[in-house]
């Protein structure tokens, strides 16, 4: 799918800044800015290099200033924003920035074009920016390009400032390659150009602010840089680029990488074909339908997410594979990848790349947990929280059910899976254990273990120490599936084993959780408190392929949470009528953390919802329009912030402004796990 804008939205500065594109490589870098060019945050830049795949993100180079220079007269086509100002004001030169495949952007001045392409490689820290001239009518002036360099060197969550310790030299390879390394504990830099000439004049560009860590309230100000320009002669009609990479080139052929890359992307979405219209599919229009023209949006939709999702996939050591759980600044989390494995990778015929994640995570199981999350810096994964090994539990039983590979599951994980279940029942880390009514209880003072995990400093946001109704909604499905496998694997006494235990926790679960006045389930237990927020948690005991709950109780959840927490953009965190309820998003890194789980929108949580509803009022002839209403509101947000993709998060209060990460892998696979399951018709799949 195309994403474009005209001149009209990329000369309004205020709009055109919050308009984010993102180019990755499948090893955790990117390339991202704004559709003008200018970086609005500290995580924007066009090499974003990972140098311990997929994380050790180090930004390489920023940007490159950029000047149409006709007759002499310098044009500005780039764009950066400092203090009170905007300079250069390339933007006013903008008239179309398309994402299809890659980040295009183009430039008119006095009757001459500039396009420029930005795309990386696949599989290396390896950027390409592509300048392709042309002019209307017979050209009779001098016509350079102009392109100034600027670099960082640093983490991706710092900032840099000019200091003494910055190495400003750099080595000349030859007259087409260039090495700089300013610091000795980072990688080098190679930049590959085939420029005619080079202006090595240095200096600092000073204080460029970045409006988006204005509104996280982080430091906003930073300095780049510049080793030098490079100067193309456009009068010989050839096409100018600059490639940056980690990777020390001996030739490079930038139009055979762009053929490479442009095959790749153009690859059909593991053979699957969305289809915009099927009668036995697409009921006659009612009443809860949106009309036909957004009924093909959806499909649309659906199909820029299948693009995006390859983004999410990366490579780990070893060449194993996991899931980047965010864009710009999370890593591989073990919650966000089992919860993303389906909608990634399995409901679009990617059994591979799910073996080879399932496979992955199981090498770093410990005590029945696997990692909550793999830390930047360090070897040693975080095994801190409670219900990831049990959507791990879940995402073996939706590759079963999608990749028929009963094989797999018999030599290389029904172990694991039973060493969690074990742990689980024995008791492992942070006092996770079952009771003696067969609940699991977790919880640590000052560790948060369930996925509403804010913490600031020593002040745990949404403290669910005890027994958490999701995850106990989780350690039913669990034993369930166990119980099934071992039935697929002859394994019949285990199996009655698992189910007996199921049954145990079933009835314990109606007695602890279900809140009779309101109709509806506790958030968490724990001892004789017994949480009446109004969260969307109990959603997942109607959600999961095993429920604990009559239809009746099914029923009455999904409507006390499509009441209460229901958004065109997902469940919010937290009922608006709670006295703690927090409905913006922003501020301060107190501020939003205090917001986090306390009334934010979190777009992931629009697929268990869907699911839900879906098992709640199967047979009802309206079920299958009403759902499809849920999905039009994404096609929009594809063009408002993170370009063909879906942010994190949202506020809870309307208009629901996107938050957080631009790109987040549970958002975009929930919504294709949704479909796919719900509306295209892979429910008996």
């Amino acid at each position: 799918m195309t994403i474009e804008f005209n001149k009209d939205t990329c000369h309004n500065l205020s709009k055109a800044v919050e308009k984010e594109w993102l180019e990755t490589n499948g090893i955790g870098g990117y390339a991202s800015s704004t559709i003008i060019g200018a970086n609005t945050r500290r995580y924007h830049g066009l090499l974003m290099a990972a140098t311990r795949p997929p994380l050790g993100r180090t930004l390489l180079l920023s940007k490159l200033e950029e000047f149409l220079c006709i007759d002499g007269k310098e044009y500005p086509l780039s764009a950066n924003i400092y203090p009170n100002a905007i300079y250069p004001e390339g933007y006013k030169n903008l008239v179309q920035f398309t994402l299809n495949p890659f980040p295009t952007f183009e430039y008119a001045v006095h009757g001459v074009n500039v396009k420029k392409t930005v795309f990386m490689i696949y599989g290396e820290n390896t950027t390409v920016i592509l300048y392709q001239v042309k002019c209307s009518g017979e050209r009779t002036f001098a016509l350079t390009l102009k392109v100034r360099v600027m670099v960082a060197f640093r983490d991706y969550h710092w900032l840099t400032h000019e200091n003494p310790v910055f190495k400003t030299d750099y080595k000349i390879l030859d007259n087409s390659r260039v090495c700089l390394q300013p610091y000795e504990n980072l990688p080098s830099m190679y930049l590959f150009h085939n420029a005619e000439a080079m202006d090595k004049t240095s200096f600092w560009y000073k204080n460029m602010e970045y409006p988006k860590e204005i509104e996280r309230g982080l430091e906003s100000h930073e300095d780049h840089f510049s080793p030098f320009a490079l100067q193309f002669d456009l009068n010989k009609g050839m096409d100018c680029y600059v490639v940056a990479s980690t990777n020390e080139y001996g030739k490079l052929d930038v139009f055979e990488l762009l053929k490479k890359e442009t095959a790749l992307r153009e690859k059909e979405d593991r053979g699957l074909k969305l289809e915009v219209s099927n009668s036995s599919r697409q009921p006659p229009a009612s009443a809860l339908e949106p009309p036909q023209v957004e009924v093909k949006n959806i499909a649309k939709l659906c199909k820029s997410l299948l693009t995006v999702s390859n983004s999410f996939i990366v490579k780990r050591e070893g060449n194993k594979k996991s899931i980047i759980a965010g864009y710009h600044w999370f890593g591989d989390w073990g919650r966000d990848t089992m919860i993303s494995l389906p909608g990634l990778t399995l409901v679009q015929g990617g059994f591979d790349d799910a073996r080879e994640i399932l496979l992955s995570f199981a090498q770093y199981t410990s005590k029945g947990m696997i990692p909550n999350r793999f830390p930047d810096y360090g070897e040693t994964p975080e095994y801190n929280t409670v219900d990831a090994s049990l959507w791990y539990i879940q995402a073996v039983y939706q590759y079963l059910r999608f990749a028929k590979d009963l094989v797999t599951i018999r030599k290389d994980l029904y172990d694991v899976l039973k060493e969690i279940v074990e742990y689980y029942q024995k008791g492992t880390r942070y006092n996770i254990h079952m009771d003696a009514d067969g609940l699991i209880y977790a919880g640590a003072e000052g560790v948060q273990l369930t996925w509403m995990d804010a913490k600031v400093c020593d002040w745990v946001v949404t403290p669910r120490k005890g027994k958490a109704v999701e995850i106990n909604a989780l350690w039913y499905n669990a034993l369930k599936i166990m119980s099934f496998l071992a039935r697929e694997m002859d394994l019949s006494n285990e199996s009655k084993d698992y189910n007996i235990l199921a049954q145990k926790v079933s009835r314990s679960f109606n007695d602890v959780f279900w809140f009779d006045e309101g109709q509806y389930l506790y958030d968490y237990v724990d001892g004789e408190t017994r949480n009446t927020a109004i969260r969307p948690n109990q959603v997942f005991a109607v959600s999961l392929p095993y429920s604990m709950l009559s239809i009746k109780r099914q029923s009455t959840v999904v409507e006390i949470v499509k009441e209460h927490l229901l958004t065109p953009y997902g469940l919010r965190s937290l009922s608006p009528k709670d006295k703690d309820y927090v409905g913006r998003y922003c501020g301060n890194v107190y501020e939003r953390d205090r917001a986090y789980h306390q009334g934010t929108v979190w777009a992931w949580l629009i697929g268990p919802y869907i699911s839900a509803y879906a098992k709640a009022y199967t047979g009802n002839k309206e079920t299958l329009n009403y759902v499809k209403g849920l999905f039009v509101p994404f096609y929009e947000h594809l063009f408002e912030s993170g370009l063909g993709t879906v942010s994190e998060i949202f506020d809870g209060d309307p208009p629901h402004t996107p938050r957080g990460c631009i790109s987040q892998a549970w958002s975009v696979a929930e919504i294709l796990r949704a479909y796919f399951e719900h509306v295209y018709g892979f429910e008996n799949g």
